[in-house]
């Protein structure tokens, strides 16, 4: 199954049409996103560490996150794509990264040249970038370390995060990609793509193009697909709806002391058990424990 996800991810990828990669904290999330008929799926560093309750500054440790992105991959069939942050460290980081997430059945993995810990690109100013050459190494020992020739690397560009222009932007990302990078991401906290626009523009058809709209979401599709942009990550929609629904529920109940008049706003226990693995345990139970079934006929 692994190798599939991984041989859909790459073809996705260089797709000529778009592709949405949905958002996805948890095993809960990566299924409802399935099962509303995206393709591919999002496990953002972001969002992932605030539903533990901390920040986007690798304060979770890989192993924490891989635990969580582990239940993602067994509870779904369409391909993860990670956000492997800054790689958790230097290249010998970078290379146990690579090993887990093969092993997990993650199809592939986004890396970004910012430093350990990182920032998340929406706080601050004029970030600083890693070194090119040290980054570059850090790609080279994630293709090199990964078995599986699908399995998908992504750079991560965050020079328009740090100020730094154009220039440097399409200087990265071709050193990224002569390093062995399968694609871009070139990222941008503007209110509109104009950044993104002309990076894609300068850069042409050399590999493919990743966005990530959270800032410039009024951006009409057609206009990503029609500068050469296929691939576009909703990269946190999914956990700030969850918080904003927890908030009204929560304060609801919280005034009324009673959950009568909610009842019917949320979802039932039937939905929420159709969202686990409890539908194939019960089939399980009648090929594995029939004499228990039969008694409680009874």
């Amino acid at each position: 199954m692994y190798k599939v996800k991984s041989s859909v991810l790459k073809r996705l990828i260089y797709s000529k049409q778009l592709t949405f990669f949905m958002e996805a904290h948890n095993a809960l999330s990566a299924k409802i996103a399935e099962e509303k008929g995206f393709e591919a799926l999002w496990a953002s560093g972001l969002t992932i560490s605030a539903s533990m309750g901390l920040s986007d500054r690798n304060e979770a440790t890989l192993t924490q996150v891989l635990s969580i992105v582990e239940c993602m991959a067994d509870h779904t069939e369409i391909p993860i794509l990670m956000d492997g942050d800054t790689g958790f460290g230097n290249f010998n980081n970078v290379r146990r990264l690579i090993k887990k997430l093969e092993q997990i059945g993650v199809a592939g993995v986004v890396i970004e040249d910012k430093l350990f810990p990182k920032l998340n690109s929406f706080l601050g100013e004029n970030q600083p970038l890693a070194d090119i050459d040290e980054f570059c190494g850090k790609i080279k020992a994630a293709k090199d370390t990964q078995i599986d020739s699908n399995f998908c690397v992504i750079a991560r560009i965050e020079a328009f995060i740090s100020g730094k222009g154009l220039k440097e932007a399409l200087k990265r990302a071709q050193c990224y990609f002569d390093a062995g990078a399968d694609a871009v991401l070139i990222h941008s906290k503007k209110q509109d793509a104009t950044e993104i626009l002309e990076f894609a523009k300068a850069w042409g058809l050399l590999c493919p193009i990743f966005v990530v709209p959270t800032t410039y979401y009024e951006t009409p599709k057609n206009v990503f697909l029609e500068a050469g942009i296929s691939n576009i990550i909703w990269a946190n929609h999914s956990l700030r709806a969850a918080i904003t629904a927890i908030k009204d529920i929560t304060e609801i109940i919280k005034k009324q002391e009673s959950v009568a008049s909610i009842n019917n706003r949320i979802a039932s226990l039937k939905e929420l058990f159709a969202l686990t693995t409890e539908p194939e345990v019960e089939l399980a139970e009648k090929k594995y424990l029939p004499k228990i079934f039969d008694k409680n006929k009874k």
